[in-house]
């Protein structure tokens, strides 16, 4: 059975929860049916008082690790799950978010193997589970380099699978932005990129950055002109932000 096991490599779902014990228990839920037979699971909590630690304990058949204690904020509890997991790959799935079906790890893993960077779409949902549709408004690109994380986050944080090797800490410093910083720095560590041309994950709309959009941008311009150059950085986020408009006004929602 040992040998069996050693075929596939050990993923760390690394799952941030702070009083949120309804979506946390969704997550829970759908990594149950997760087929993939080499799972880590690793919870961070903030100090919940809204009984998601008794959910925690509830599910101690499927958690691996987890701790309860206050942080400085989501991406300092990213910080602590890198630390804490010890997979070959590391994939963040926060609460309320999904895997995309039970055999997604298994169809990744097949794809090819031995990659750096594992990447796909992202299926849109709500707190009801209402499905949105894939993600539109940005696509992963056919072949992601760091470069490319110009135009933003091309590729949703849910459907990166990452070698833990690779896998830089979080930037504190940005309170919006450093899951695209992350990106970037992973991406530049990484020799094998790919797409998997999968719906990787279902992620829950209405995420942090999301609910500070103006901040988020201003603070992802200076960031990114730590990368690239500034000029092409403004020209590209009146680009991005023209057609942000246009989606919102299609649309008439937020995604």
């Amino acid at each position: 059975m040992n040998n069996e096991l050693n075929k596939y490599p050990v993923v760390s779902i690394i799952t941030v929860v702070f009083n949120n014990r309804d979506n946390f228990t969704k997550t829970c839920e759908c990594i149950k049916e997760l087929v993939y037979p080499n799972l880590e699971f690793v919870v961070v909590d903030g100090g919940s008082t809204d009984g998601t630690v008794n959910t925690i304990a509830l599910n101690s058949d499927i958690v691996s690790k987890w701790i309860s204690e206050p942080d400085k904020g989501i991406y300092d509890a990213m910080n602590k799950g890198l630390k804490m997991a010890t997979g070959d790959y590391v994939w963040f799935l926060n609460a309320g978010d999904q895997p995309a079906s039970g055999d997604i790890l298994n169809k990744v893993f097949a794809s090819v193997e031995n990659a750096d960077v594992y990447y796909g779409d992202t299926e849109m949902i709500d707190e009801e589970g209402m499905s949105f549709g894939i993600r539109t408004l940005k696509t992963p690109p056919e072949v992601l380099t760091w470069k490319k994380m110009i135009d933003g986050m091309l590729v949703s944080h849910q459907s990166m699978i990452v070698r833990k090797s690779v896998a830089a800490d979080y930037n504190p410093d940005y309170k919006y932005v450093a899951d695209i910083d992350w990106t970037i720095r992973v991406l530049k560590n990484s020799r094998n990129i790919v797409n998997t041309h999968l719906t990787i994950s279902r992620f829950l709309i209405g995420g942090f950055s999301r609910k500070n959009t103006i901040k988020s941008i201003t603070e992802r311009y200076k960031m990114l002109c730590k990368y690239f150059n500034p000029f092409y950085v403004l020209i590209n986020h009146f680009k991005i932000t023209f057609n942000f408009i246009v989606y919102i006004i299609k649309r008439r929602k937020l995604l």
